[in-house]
């Protein structure tokens, strides 16, 4: 059944009114900002790792224990804010920062509990001031980035596709954080390399989108059967199965690292990565198709222009709010759908 609809939608069959739905995906899009943007308020923020907040880093091997009573002996040794993880190779526990006699205490009573040499309680001191200059360079990527792409986008497409572009990714981005924020999952320097890496997903379906659209609008003229939204909209539907397999054959590692990867194997770095780029691939997906997109079109459909043929076919009544034709099966786009002209059905009429 869904390669029956996924074939359809190839074939131009089935008509999505993703742009007449606007309404809906501005809505969608608030209340999913509302809760990020109040998970990073009210929920403690942002669970920041050891590199940017600085602390000690143990690592030792304990077969026999449990999280519980790890956690317990670094509290009564007296650490705080104690974080106990499991790896391939044992446990890796992340105090707050602690004073070098504290940290060797701590070291002692761990390596007493569990009957282990010293030297086999390896520990790690990592300073705030180096995740800082992570997360420094982060926002410079990041602003170097939105920069180039506004740059990139204007003098291929226009300004309106490329504040459209940048809202998508901001978007992408906010929500992203709040899952963060949300699950409590830590933010690490592999978490920034996340962030970074889905506004080239994001980024790419939107250029996709905004490539074909600039394509079928370029034709819309006076005579045009179909209005500016009408034409984005099919535009969009002729890329959707492309962005639907491009997101699907990407996320699928990706979840096989968040979900297989983590739970059996334990790779906590990859999870740090693997997280911000399963959600950011939905995410993106979703705001090509049903934020850029209609925002897009909620920017185009000002212009005189394309208010002029509104007009026109709503006074003849062959023009709709949404992106449907009134009454029309929905012809493939390269093909010259949106250049005015009538179908072969309406010429044998006029004879």
């Amino acid at each position: 059944m869904m390669s029956g609809i996924a074939r359809r939608l190839y074939r131009g069959e089935i008509d999505v009114d993703f742009v007449g739905r606007r309404k809906l995906w501005y809505g969608l899009s608030a209340v999913l900002l509302l809760i990020s943007i109040a998970g990073l308020i009210f929920n403690g923020g942002l669970n920041l790792g050891v590199e940017f907040r600085g602390g000690s880093v143990f690592s030792f091997k304990a077969p026999s224990a449990h999280i519980e009573e790890v956690r317990d002996t670094f509290a009564d040794a007296g650490a705080h804010q104690v974080i106990v993880q499991t790896t391939n190779n044992g446990w890796r526990v992340t105090t707050d920062s602690m004073p070098a006699e504290q940290v060797t205490t701590v070291q002692k009573a761990v390596a007493e509990k569990y009957r282990l040499p010293q030297n086999q309680v390896t520990l790690q001191v990592i300073g705030a001031s180096w995740g800082g200059q992570v997360a420094d360079k982060a926002v410079t990527g990041l602003i170097v980035f939105m920069l180039a792409i506004i740059l990139y986008l204007t003098v291929a497409f226009e300004w309106k596709m490329a504040l459209s572009a940048v809202v998508a990714l901001l978007h992408d981005l906010v929500i992203t954080a709040g899952v963060y924020a949300w699950t409590q999952f830590e933010v690490t320097p592999a978490t920034l390399l996340g962030f970074l890496t889905i506004l080239g997903y994001s980024l790419y379906d939107a250029v996709v989108v905004f490539d074909m659209i600039k394509e079928v609008t370029a034709k819309l003229g006076t005579t045009s059967k179909m209005t500016y939204t009408q034409a984005a909209n099919n535009a969009l539907n002729h890329t959707l199965i492309r962005s639907l397999n491009t997101t699907l054959v990407a996320i699928l590692p990706v979840a096989a690292i968040l979900f297989i990867g983590t739970t059996l194997f334990g790779a906590g770095t990859l999870k740090d990565l693997s997280l911000a780029l399963f959600v950011g691939m939905i995410v993106g997906t979703y705001s090509s198709l049903c934020v850029a997109t209609p925002m897009l079109v909620t920017l185009k459909e000002r212009e005189p222009r394309y208010q002029a043929i509104a007009r026109r076919l709503s006074s003849q009544g062959g023009g709709g709010k949404g992106g449907q034709t009134a009454k029309s099966t929905r012809q493939p786009v390269p093909a010259g759908a949106a250049n005015g002209s009538a179908p072969d059905g309406d010429k044998r009429k006029k004879k």
